[in-house]
């Protein structure tokens, strides 16, 4: 055994990105994870560079589980899907609240055939609130949790979507979180769990300026402050008030101000004189000297494209090359759990609608003996 969850059975309802992120997780960490997909596809099919028929955005959020075909409205699939639920360890869906009810895959279905069984359910406000109904993308979120608003706040602009999916991402690794605590819980305890994690929620654990609401206190900027220098930009962590007492501290300037100078004179003649030093510099290796000579810390503002081409990239493997399923390779990013006796790494290629139909029928149910026509698989490019 080398992967921690080996041997763990995942049976994945989920689709786009709330649910496909932590089954992408829980398939590198060793489970095996069998995505359930409708014959119209999972939406993210459609978004990226496709290679081989099957879109980069789709392939990095399911590289490595194994794929069904089934519509869950067809006579038969109840029974089937119940069935494999029953030899599940983990049931995991993003649909709205009742949609799995209707179909008769509930959390108390599932339960009647596998009382051991840990569901993840992942919606925008949860199981039973009164906005349980509303469609919750991830931007919705975003709006809704303060995130937006708070920082327009700060750069006095109009709110605008950070283009990066994060109350999904955060609604998945909480969602996570709990199923392997809910996994040794059952190992402990022997009882299963139906985990009801919203993605509101998420978003707000996850804010840790929180705190700041909560007590009805001012709210400070502790982010990164961009400064403009003669070759492009670049962040330095803390504000403005931080980033003086360093460069003070450390003797490299002085404001010759007297000590009952105003604040407002003070913060714009210091803002001045560290703006006006660090654009003076002719390099990123004299503007970083100064910098590490503060003890401040600093980021070079990369361009994503160059992300994944640097040196601590390839020390830190965050990406992996898997099967393009046309004779070549592509890159996908990799999970980042790094064990000091185990490993956690992609099983293999993201598979096309239906692949492994009879593959996981035989596995998981010891026969071939499924109603014709009731599994359905793509025609590949």
């Amino acid at each position: 055994m080398t992967k921690p969850l080996e041997g763990i059975r995942v049976l994945d309802f989920s689709r786009v990105v709330a649910g496909p992120f932590a089954t992408r997780m829980l398939s590198d960490l060793g489970a095996d994870v069998v995505k359930v997909e409708p014959p119209d596809g999972d939406l993210t099919r459609l978004w990226g560079d496709k290679t081989g028929g099957l879109a980069g955005y789709y392939t990095q959020q399911n590289a490595g589980k194994r794929n069904i075909c089934v519509d869950l409205k067809a006579e038969g699939a109840r029974e089937l899907l119940l069935a494999l639920a029953a030899k599940a360890d983990i049931v995991v869906e993003n649909y709205r609240p009742g949609v799995m009810k209707r179909f008769g895959l509930a959390y108390d279905d599932i339960r009647a055939v596998n009382d051991g069984v840990i569901m993840l359910s992942i919606t925008g406000f949860g199981q039973e609130s009164s906005q349980k109904d509303r469609a919750a993308f991830a931007p919705i979120l975003h709006a809704e949790s303060g995130l937006l608003a708070r920082q327009a706040r700060f750069d006095e602009a109009a709110p605008i979507d950070p283009m990066l999916s994060i109350a999904d991402t955060n609604s998945s690794l909480h969602g996570l979180v709990a199923v392997l605590a809910a996994l040794h819980m059952r190992t402990t305890c022997g009882v299963g769990q139906h985990i009801d994690m919203a993605m509101l929620n998420a978003m707000t654990v996850t804010d840790d300026f929180s705190h700041y609401v909560l007590d009805k206190s001012e709210i400070l900027r502790l982010g990164g402050y961009v400064w403009p220098t003669s070759f492009g930009h670049i962040l330095v962590s803390g504000n403005l008030l931080s980033q003086w007492f360093q460069v003070s501290r450390a003797g490299l300037l002085t404001d010759g101000l007297p000590k009952d100078a105003p604040v407002e004179t003070k913060a714009a003649t210091r803002k001045a004189l560290i703006g006006d030093t660090i654009a003076a510099f002719d390099s990123l290796a004299e503007v970083t000297a100064w910098l590490d000579s503060a003890n401040i810390a600093w980021a070079e503002i990369r361009q994503p494209e160059d992300v994944f081409d640097t040196d601590i990239a390839s020390e830190r493997r965050l990406t992996a090359e898997v099967d393009n399923r046309v004779g070549g390779v592509r890159r996908v990013v990799e999970s980042p759990y790094h064990f000091s006796n185990a490993e956690s790494f992609i099983a293999g290629p993201a598979p096309y609608r239906g692949e492994h139909n009879a593959e996981v029928v035989a596995d998981w149910l010891g026969t071939n003996d499924v109603p014709t026509g009731l599994l359905q698989a793509e025609e590949r490019p």
